[in-house]
């Protein structure tokens, strides 16, 4: 299997099903993981050809659906915010397919903990990475990655200027790597993420899965393999917390927000 694009990708909407991955190794070593499941939307195909399966701002309780607002600045188009952030901070070449890669509203209710839009040129390469970071304070920032050492499998590099735990000081860097590629079996990604501080390396992240076309059958499927994955999210987040709190690692207060609601 080589790591590369997502040029062999169906342009249509898919469902990846796989793992979080979480690892702390000071204070005090912490590590869990969870099987999990997720979106990766071709925001541009969609926009030409809606995918039923889906169910697109659509109200009531469906087993997965997908909300525009959810996502920047709670507008109705949430492509049209997207373009608008990259045309305003200068990216002029992310002409090509956007990739979401986004947790899903579960019974119509959603937390996102991170979200992926990967913005390709026309030639497939990748011109840039949007972060979305949400807290469980209801705050959210966005991290954007663009420069001419974008690549896939590349280790790209941003600053912490963000509050997500209350374990762990907005000080520090990210060490960021999306990796994707097609086989016999369909496609795979992995988004990894690592936290280091003055210290040295302190957490270790990611999400990973297989990627299947986004059916009712396989939404069926996804949801009663794991019918409550938006509230498990916030249930986890907060158990492990709990566990945290129990190996006495220190505690931080919420600091304010960045000023700005982008960091490049």
């Amino acid at each position: 299997m080589t790591w590369a694009g997502t040029s062999h990708w169906p342009r249509q909407a898919l469902l990846g099903r796989g793992e979080v991955r979480h690892r702390r190794l000071r204070p005090a070593p912490h590590q869990f993981s969870y099987r999990s499941y997720f979106l990766m939307l071709p925001m541009r195909s969609l926009r030409s050809e809606a995918c039923p399966a889906l169910h697109r701002n659509a109200g009531g309780l469906n087993w997965l659906s997908f909300h525009d607002a959810d996502h920047g600045e709670g507008g109705a188009d949430s492509l049209a915010w997207l373009d608008a952030l990259l045309v305003a901070e200068g990216v002029a070449d992310a002409d090509g397919e956007v990739w979401l890669h986004c947790f899903p509203r579960v019974l119509g209710f959603a937390f996102k903990p991170v979200s992926f839009w990967y913005c390709l040129r026309q030639d497939e390469s990748l011109a840039a990475v949007v972060i979305e970071v949400n807290n469980t304070f209801g705050q959210r920032h966005v991290y954007l990655l663009q420069g001419e050492a974008m690549g896939y499998g590349l280790a790209l590099q941003a600053r912490k200027v963000f509050h997500v735990s209350p374990f762990c000081r907005v000080v520090g860097s990210y060490s960021m790597r999306f990796m994707n590629c097609s086989d016999a079996a369909g496609g795979r990604t992995l988004a990894r993420i690592d936290h280091e501080d003055e210290a040295g390396p302190l957490l270790q992240t990611s999400v990973s899965g297989r990627l299947h076309v986004l059916t009712d059958a396989s939404a069926r499927a996804a949801f009663f393999a794991m019918p409550v994955l938006s509230l498990m999210l916030v249930a986890r987040i907060h158990w492990q917390a709990l566990r945290l709190a129990l190996k006495r690692v220190p505690f931080f207060g919420k600091p304010p927000p960045p000023e700005k609601f982008v960091t490049r």
